[in-house]
């Protein structure tokens, strides 16, 4: 007798073993067929999925991953709607790193908001951070889980998306999860050199008081698509694509092309100087990894 397969979603997965919640909301431990390790296919925190429940104390078996709509890098998750990219007072906002987070957002197809977490240390910052991506189309909001200003419009935004929740170390992200959803996640403290310590060690979905969001480890580096052309950056940049059809060369890097509609747009101070001082840092990147692609 064929055993009927069940579907869920992925919420966790640790040492080959992945827990998937059902449409009831029961939880089941699982291991993946070893076909997904010959056809290199690698179950992702999200995904949903097909499944054999198991019976008594043993395992399950995952059966099936099905078709994604969106697959972020890093964090490794699946079917992501919204990517939520928290920065803090504390430590210092790293804006690099929500532009490769933006930048692979914007690959991936999904929506992203862009949340300043610990406001009330530095109520400028809101302000600085929404100058450099106003024309960006990407949401900026000011909020703090400490005092919960800012939270009740952050969770409506949340409402009915798939929500990844990324940033570095110690930006608050389970202590904001835990002022959105009432849940009590572990939180910790900046170390002595106002580095965050990690107290997400694992990727997991969670689902609490009308939200579902991926809680994620913080993590500081992320490099760009391997395979990425050059010529391809800057049409992650919104902004840029607004403008260079009045650029006398195409395709234009906007980088140091003469009539460069961009160019001029940062020198006349309406866009973002910072935002493409660092969009340079990445075009970089790109070249250098573009140039030894077959080495």
């Amino acid at each position: 007798m064929i055993e009927k397969r069940a579907q869920g979603r992925l919420i966790r997965g640790i040492g080959g073993f992945y827990t998937v919640v059902d449409e009831s909301g029961m939880e089941y431990v699982l291991r993946a067929r070893g076909r997904f390790r010959r056809e290199k296919l690698t179950p992702l925190v999200g995904d949903r999925v097909l499944f054999s429940p198991g019976h008594g104390e043993e395992h399950g078996w995952l059966e099936e991953i099905l078709p994604r709509t969106s697959q972020l890098l890093r964090p490794p998750s699946a079917n992501i709607s919204l990517l939520v990219i928290v920065v803090a007072a504390e430590p210092a906002p790293d804006l690099l790193l929500v532009d490769r987070l933006l930048v692979h957002a914007a690959q991936s197809g999904f929506h992203t908001l862009l949340c300043v977490n610990k406001c009330d240390l530095d109520p400028c910052l809101v302000h600085r951070i929404s100058t450099q991506y106003d024309v960006t189309r990407v949401p900026v909001f000011g909020v703090s889980a400490l005092t919960g200003e800012g939270i009740a419009p952050l969770k409506e935004k949340m409402r009915g998306e798939l929500c990844c929740m990324a940033g570095q170390s110690a930006v608050g992200k389970s202590t904001l999860l835990n002022a959105l959803c009432g849940l009590s996640l572990k939180t910790g403290e900046l170390s002595k050199i106002r580095r965050g310590k990690h107290t997400t060690r694992h990727a997991e979905l969670l689902t609490a008081d009308g939200l579902t969001v991926l809680d994620t480890p913080g993590f500081s580096l992320l490099g760009l698509d391997a395979g990425m052309e050059p010529e391809h950056l800057c049409q992650l940049y919104p902004e840029y694509t607004a403008l260079e059809e009045n650029c006398r060369f195409s395709p234009c890097l906007h980088d140091r092309e003469p009539d460069c509609a961009v160019l001029s747009a940062v020198e006349r101070g309406v866009l973002s100087g910072e935002r493409h001082t660092r969009y340079q840092t990445l075009l970089a990147e790109v070249r250098e990894t573009w140039k030894d692609r077959y080495h």
